[in-house]
């Protein structure tokens, strides 16, 4: 075993015993991949009512972290309208109802997208980002999906006085926050390392991201209503989680690169699940059959990831754990 320059272990096992079979990807008939993970769901107190592999794994959570990100600045006097609030927590399309709402929270602060230091990227909707290359528009920090939650992140640090630059560096006041916030709520923070978008990225328990947004939603808290009552700001309108959130009504519902999932019910029904081979073609499928199987009122395929040949449907992505 070596290190690389990052410090990661060169050679170290991704999938272990702490992983299961939870999904198949099938084509014209004949199964063509296993994607193994983790998965785990909640009954309404609370405990576990099933897993497949080790629920009390550490994973990267990445942005289904944002509610609970966001819930942290909310304690820390972050205000905002709901619909400002849900643009945070999301992982947006890039659409022009999702810039407006960047520029507004940046605009209440007294500050631009010129403060942002997320990385610039082009946005994720089609049709957006080919509008914005039409009129010669490049890679930038306010079109890039976490634009929202580095909007809110410095509109916290000017509500708090604290520096705006540099806000993305792990030693930050927003970021000690939110990540003694998580080590709270989800019952660790076992390591932190760099996100895509540039801010830190803490590792969590898999159950434990699970029982932290599950109290969001319980608790009726702000950024529960926030998502639930703006879904569209929270993705875009062919993104299973806001697809999801319109079919379930009360269901927060967040995603994750990588492979994560993470969805809670104010009944206190939730699942968080962990792809192991970070594909996401297969979080949908397994996160619809996993609220099936607690009971959530959802079409087996009401969230379907199809597998085309030639242009046309060949094949599916099917759950093997949950409801079928």
């Amino acid at each position: 075993m070596v290190e690389d320059p990052q410090g990661a272990r060169v050679g170290a096992p991704v999938v272990d015993d702490a992983d299961a079979p939870v999904a198949v990807t099938t084509r014209s008939g004949f199964d063509e991949s296993v994607h193994r993970g983790t998965v785990v769901a909640l009954e309404r107190d609370g405990t576990i009512a099933w897993s497949a592999g080790d629920p009390d794994r550490g994973i990267y959570a990445r942005s289904a972290l944002k509610p609970l990100q966001a819930a942290a600045m909310v304690a820390a006097g972050l205000t905002l309208s709901d619909q400002l609030l849900a643009v945070v927590c999301a992982s947006h399309d890039g659409r022009a109802e999702h810039l407006a709402a960047v520029r507004a929270i940046l605009a209440g602060a007294g500050l631009s997208e010129e403060d942002l230091e997320n990385t610039p990227t082009l946005p994720l909707d089609p049709d957006a980002s080919r509008d914005a290359i039409r009129h010669g528009v490049g890679p930038a920090a306010v079109l890039q999906n976490c634009s929202g939650k580095h909007a809110g992140m410095l509109a916290t640090a000017v509500s708090n006085g604290w520096p705006t630059a540099g806000y993305v560096a792990a030693d930050h006041p927003v970021q000690r926050l939110i990540v003694e916030s998580l080590a709270a709520s989800t019952g660790a923070v076992e390591h932190v390392g760099v996100d895509g978008c540039g801010a830190p990225a803490p590792v969590v328990p898999l159950v434990g991201l699970a029982r932290a947004v599950r109290a969001l939603a319980v608790d009726g808290h702000p950024v529960h209503r926030a998502m639930t009552g703006h879904p569209d700001m929270v993705g875009g309108p062919t993104r299973d989680v806001t697809r999801l959130m319109r079919l379930v009504p009360g269901l927060l519902v967040k995603d994750g690169a990588e492979g994560v999932h993470v969805a809670a019910l104010p009944d206190g029904r939730a699942v968080a699940l962990k792809i192991a081979d970070g594909a996401g073609r297969a979080r949908a499928p397994v996160m619809v059959a996993a609220l099936r199987s607690l009971g959530v009122d959802l079409a087996p395929d009401a969230v379907g990831e199809v597998v085309l040949g030639h242009g046309r449907p060949v094949g599916r992505v099917r759950s093997l754990v949950g409801a079928p």
